[in-house]
């Protein structure tokens, strides 16, 4: 018996590895909620397949999300980066990684640690919704709204309430597959 899979990610073998492996899981470490965050900032306006298919470029160009290393990026290395192919060469986004890696160090000095910060936003425990289509899904919500504007109030770029809601999605902050979907009891 075939198992049942939210009806975004269904016929592309990449994407239904992700949706079955990843989106939705609890992500609690730093370095992967990084990832995350950079990968969805690039996503601004474009499919979510786009950058999944660039994911492992991505990787190779920003030193495995290493936001240490980002944080320090001088004019150089982003003149490298904006002649990088595999990449998604958009100069506001590129910038906006290295300022952000800066503004997550930061918060990480008053928190502790970036979990802390963003999953206080849901007191430490994914919000699980009952979607029966994944259409249903709301593109942002008033706490995405909320999280975006703390954000932006700490220097984060490319942190509209949209990609803050796709973050919270693949971080597993919210569940977001839908009733039927066999990931959705097990995230």
């Amino acid at each position: 018996m075939q198992k049942h899979r939210c009806g975004w990610c269904l016929g592309d073998p990449l994407y239904e590895a992700y949706h079955d492996e990843e989106w939705g899981v609890p992500v609690k470490d730093d370095d992967t909620l990084f990832e995350f965050l950079i990968l969805e900032t690039f996503q601004a306006g474009l499919s979510w397949i786009t950058v999944l298919r660039k994911r492992e470029n991505f990787r190779k160009a920003f030193d495995n999300f290493n936001y240490k290393k980002v944080a320090k990026y001088n004019q150089t290395k982003i003149d490298k980066l904006l002649q990088d192919e595999g990449i998604i060469r958009n100069k506001l986004k590129v910038k906006a990684t290295v300022t952000n890696a800066q503004a997550f160090m930061e918060v990480q000095k008053e928190f502790g640690s970036f979990s802390n910060y963003i999953w206080g936003f849901v007191n430490h425990t994914p919000i699980k919704n009952k979607l029966k289509n994944y259409k249903s899904a709301p593109a942002n919500t008033a706490l995405s709204d909320t999280i975006s504007k703390d954000l932006k109030k700490r220097g984060f770029k490319f942190v509209g309430s949209t990609v803050v809601y796709a973050h919270m999605q693949a971080t597993g902050m919210v569940n977001d597959h839908e009733v039927n979907c066999f990931r959705y009891d097990e995230v």
